[in-house]
């Protein structure tokens, strides 16, 4: 064994906890970046010869210590846990916003309700009722007609408007999942070659992380590790990104909120136009826009095709003050199916109110009024069936909300679970500092120590005998 040898490994000890001390202050820099794994210095034993020689023998006590693998500390476990639990939280988040939306736009409960303004109607008829030949009263259920049509109008366009900003928000994620992907493979790339040339890629690998889990958000991705650090992203088992190839995603479907029964939204492939299923804030955009808001604006439409019916039936039983039967009081213009978009008051004049339910004695009579405000109380009227979609909206809202509160729960479970293991503990890293501190110093200690015996062995051997 060579005399020097001593020097060899108190250098190697040097290297090796400097190097710690590097890795150290990288964590503790990094501790507020988002998406920064902390690194930890592999230390192995460099062993003394083990190879059989002629004139060579080894004492076994080693060369030092080696300290090239800087790790990146990850859980493959949690992290694809993460991905899960991001995904249901990103859907629920949108589907639950949705519902919010939609309660604002019916305004239940509250005075500006749909419900309040139909009870307002109802009431004037009643008030016809107690006075047939009142202008004042006919002119009033006239107005307030017009303003359950008007709340008609106000809510499909809030909902109109919802459907449209869903879709435009939707067709911005697709942009920002194609711009991800891009990343990725590039990111892929460029790890993979550091990898083969044994350059560390943590960094890189951290940037790609980021990625996938705002991937994860958006679309429900899922990740498969491959050779040489590279990572293959799929959506809903169809592959998004693999290996330095991205694929390219489009949102495709109707622009018109009445067409999505025949040719509802999707998100598929850019090539091939194959359907995706996938997850995340787009799967939760995807069901408002076929199924949530769909499903309430036909609700509203046949609510306002109902009313038009009853009334418009009731209405033509009665006479008005000329003594002619009533004319339809609810259309539409061009005369197609009325619905809330089109729905319109058709008569402006209080005269032709068929207040009276008897012919000739139109001034006198008030029994179709009296007929027409009772429709209030039918057991399958209009209010009943109006009352029953806010009923259920109001379950599914708050049935969405519990949901949500639940998975934002689990995932913050999660992400506290993934930051305990990749997150930047300071006392960690202090205690890691003092610690290679001092095995640096004693390392040049030693080096101090190997010195003076050197010292003595080559200067001052043989000065004993002169």
């Amino acid at each position: 064994m060579s005399t020097f040898s001593g020097l060899n490994a108190a250098t190697t000890a040097l290297w090796a906890n400097r190097r710690g001390l590097d890795v150290t202050g990288q964590n503790i820099a990094n501790v507020n970046t988002e998406g920064y794994s902390r690194q930890r210095v592999d230390l192995a034993a460099i062993g003394g010869s083990s190879v059989p020689a002629f004139f060579s023998t080894s004492s076994g006590i080693g060369q030092g210590v080696n300290a090239d693998d800087v790790m990146r500390i990850r859980d493959a476990f949690l992290e694809g846990r993460g991905h899960t639990e991001h995904a249901n939280l990103g859907q629920l988040v949108a589907e639950t916003d949705a519902y919010e939306l939609v309660e604002q736009a019916f305004r239940e409960p509250g005075n500006t309700g749909m419900q309040k303004m139909l009870t307002e109607m109802w009431n004037g008829w009643q008030d016809v009722a107690n006075s047939p030949s009142e202008p004042a009263a006919r002119g009033q259920v006239l107005k307030r007609m017009e303003t359950l049509v008007g709340g008609m109008h106000f809510a499909q366009e809030q909902l109109t408007g919802q459907w449209d900003q869903t879709r435009n928000n939707l067709s911005v994620l697709v942009d920002d999942v194609n711009a991800a992907a891009e990343n990725i493979a590039q990111l892929n790339i460029a790890i993979q070659r550091a990898t083969q040339s044994g350059l560390p890629a943590n960094d890189l690998s951290d940037q790609r992380d980021v990625l996938v889990m705002k991937l994860a958000d958006h679309v429900g991705a899922t990740v498969r590790q491959g050779k040489d650090g590279v990572l293959d992203v799929a959506v809903g088992g169809m592959s998004l990104v693999s290996g330095g190839t991205p694929t390219k995603f489009a949102l495709v479907g109707t622009n018109d909120p009445d067409g999505t029964g025949s040719d509802p939204l999707r998100i598929a492939t850019a090539i091939g136009n194959f359907s995706v299923r996938v997850g995340g804030t787009a799967a939760g955009q995807v069901n408002t826009l076929n199924t949530i808001l769909p499903g309430y604006r036909g609700q509203l439409d046949e609510m306002a095709f109902n009313l038009s019916e009853t009334l418009n039936a009731a209405h033509g039983e009665g006479y008005d003050l000329t003594g002619v039967k009533g004319g339809p009081l609810l259309g539409s213009p061009d005369g197609s199916k009325v619905t809330a978009t089109n729905i319109k008051v058709m008569i402006t004049d209080t005269d032709r109110l068929a207040a009276s339910g008897v012919p000739g004695a139109a001034n006198l009579d008030r029994g179709n009024a009296d007929r027409i405000a009772q429709l209030a109380k039918a057991p399958n009227g209009i209010d009943t069936g109006y009352r029953k979609m806010i009923v259920e909206l109001g379950v599914q809202s708050a049935v969405s909300q519990r949901n949500l509160d639940i998975q934002t729960s689990i995932t913050t479970t999660i992400d506290a679970a993934r930051e305990s293991v990749a997150g930047v503990n300071l006392d960690e890293e202090l205690t890691n500092m003092l610690s290679y501190q001092q095995a640096y110093a004693a390392a040049g200690r030693m080096v101090t120590a190997l010195d003076e015996a050197l010292d003595v062995l080559i200067n001052r051997t043989g000065l004993v005998g002169r």
